[in-house]
């Protein structure tokens, strides 16, 4: 972020901070769209994709969510279309808090359609029920940020971000790659190059924190230490 902005030259992973990201959410929190910010900004989707869910994609037993279609522009309009790949055809893992968010979101829907609600109803729709334009989540989002004063950054990145703090968190790059819906794991590596260095040290000074604490204990215990 110091970098991009001292340079002007955006990197190839534009990421807000975990900070900047806690921000936005909190300044989106009454959007009604805020769980389709929360479920790009931490799993990752693409936004065709996130506008092509449905409900029935949703198995609240295994919490879990089926990326199963995406809404694309055709000759015929908006239609629900394949996923990008067949990488892309995938499973992804909820969280209790993000299965609370999404059922908040829910009952109000119900409450705004009515008897026009089922469980095939697209996840994400305007106001009388109309399937969201992908085009229309960029632009959105980009008056959001704007009305934010938070750096810009596009749609997007907030799907490289999930990535940035998956790999944060812990996540090695396979499970990364299944999240994303990458092709491989050299993909995921080859996107997310900037971002790895940084976590290698990361993990470097983890090893060596563990290491010493263990030394210390054992010193402890020691007789006549």
């Amino acid at each position: 972020m110091a970098a991009w902005r001292r340079t002007g030259e955006r990197p190839a992973v534009a990421v807000w901070t975990v900070e900047q990201l806690t921000e936005f959410l909190a300044f989106v929190r009454d959007d009604r769209l805020f769980a389709l910010w929360w479920l790009i900004a931490l799993r990752g989707l693409r936004r065709a994709e996130a506008a092509g869910l449905r409900w029935i994609d949703l198995d609240t037993d295994r919490r879990e969510l089926t990326i199963a279609c995406q809404l694309v522009h055709t000759d015929h309009g908006l239609l629900p279309c394949p996923p990008k790949s067949a990488s892309s055809q995938r499973g992804i893992a909820l969280d209790l808090g993000t299965l609370r968010l999404l059922y908040r979101h829910e009952q109000v829907q119900r409450d705004e359609l009515g008897i026009d609600w089922s469980p095939s109803t697209p996840m994400f729709t305007r106001e009388n029920g109309g399937a969201i334009d992908p085009n229309y989540l960029t632009h959105r989002f980009h008056e959001l940020v704007m009305a934010s004063g938070l750096p810009s950054v596009r749609l997007h990145d907030l799907r490289h971000g999930a990535a940035t703090l998956a790999l944060a968190a812990g996540a090695d790059l396979r499970v990364v790659q299944g999240l994303l819906g990458h092709a491989s794991v050299v993909l995921a590596a080859d996107t997310y190059t900037s971002v790895l260095p940084q976590l290698y040290h990361e993990s470097a000074r983890a090893t060596a924190q563990l290491v010493l604490k263990a030394a210390r204990k054992v010193n402890n215990a020691r007789p006549g230490t």
